[in-house]
C-alpha cells in the first residue's frame, strides 16, 4: 500500500520533470576573442615608463550590445548567426583585445579595467561600429571608431577597418574570420596609438 501511495505522489512530479526548463538551452560553444600576441608573466611596464593608458568603456549600437553575431542582410535588415553566442558583449571583448595589443607593442601601462578613476595621461574611447557578417558580400566586417584626447583641449579620432572575405554564413567559420579582423583592427589602433 505504501508502494502504491509514494508512486502516486512520484508519478505527476516525474512527468512533470520533463516539462520544466530552469533557463535557456546552454549553446553548445560560445566565442571569443584571442590576442595575436600576449604579454608575458611578471611585471608589466612600469609607472615611468612611458604614458599611461587608460581604455574607457567602448559604445555600441543596440545590434551589437548583445551577445549575438548580427548578419546584415540588405541595407536595412539584420538577423542574428546561428549557433553564433559570445561569451560577452563584444565591445567588452574587443576593449580588452586591444588592451592586450598594446601591452605587448608599446611600453605603457595599459588599464583595461572599468574604474573611471585611474589615473593615465591618454584615454581612449570609442564605439564599435559593426563587428558581425555581411550576407551581401560574403565578409566578416569590423569597424571602430576611436577617440582620444590629444594634448591641450584637442582631440583626435579616427576610423578603423579590417575585412574577411569569402567566409561561410557558420558559426565555425565566422568566429575566427572575426578574431582574424578584430586582431587587424586592434593592430591598427596601437599603431596609431604609438
Amino acid at each position: 500500500m505504501r508502494q502504491i501511495k509514494t508512486l502516486a505522489v512520484l508519478g505527476p512530479v516525474i512527468l512533470l520533470a520533463g516539462c520544466i526548463s530552469f533557463g535557456p538551452e546552454t549553446p553548445e560553444s560560445l566565442l571569443t576573442l584571442t590576442p595575436a600576441a600576449t604579454a608575458p608573466a611578471g611585471d608589466g611596464a612600469p609607472g615611468n615608463s612611458g604614458p599611461s593608458i587608460v581604455l574607457g568603456e567602448f559604445e555600441a549600437p543596440a545590434a551589437l550590445d548583445v551577445t549575438r553575431v548580427p548578419v546584415q542582410i540588405d541595407d536595412t535588415r539584420i538577423a542574428y548567426l546561428q549557433d553564433a553566442t559570445w561569451v560577452e558583449k563584444p565591445a567588452r571583448l574587443f576593449r580588452r583585445l586591444i588592451g592586450e595589443t598594446l601591452r605587448t607593442r608599446s611600453n605603457r601601462v595599459v588599464v583595461d579595467g572599468d574604474d573611471p578613476g585611474a589615473l593615465a595621461e591618454t584615454r581612449l574611447t570609442g564605439t564599435v561600429r559593426k563587428f558581425g557578417y555581411d550576407a551581401r558580400t560574403s565578409t566578416v566586417v569590423v569597424v571602430f571608431d576611436g577617440v582620444l584626447p590629444s594634448s591641450g583641449s584637442t582631440i583626435r579620432s579616427r576610423r578603423f577597418e579590417a575585412i574577411v572575405p569569402n567566409v561561410a554564413p557558420q558559426a565555425d567559420a565566422v568566429g575566427p574570420a572575426l578574431n582574424q579582423a578584430a586582431n587587424d583592427v586592434a593592430l591598427q589602433v596601437a599603431e596609431w596609438i604609438g
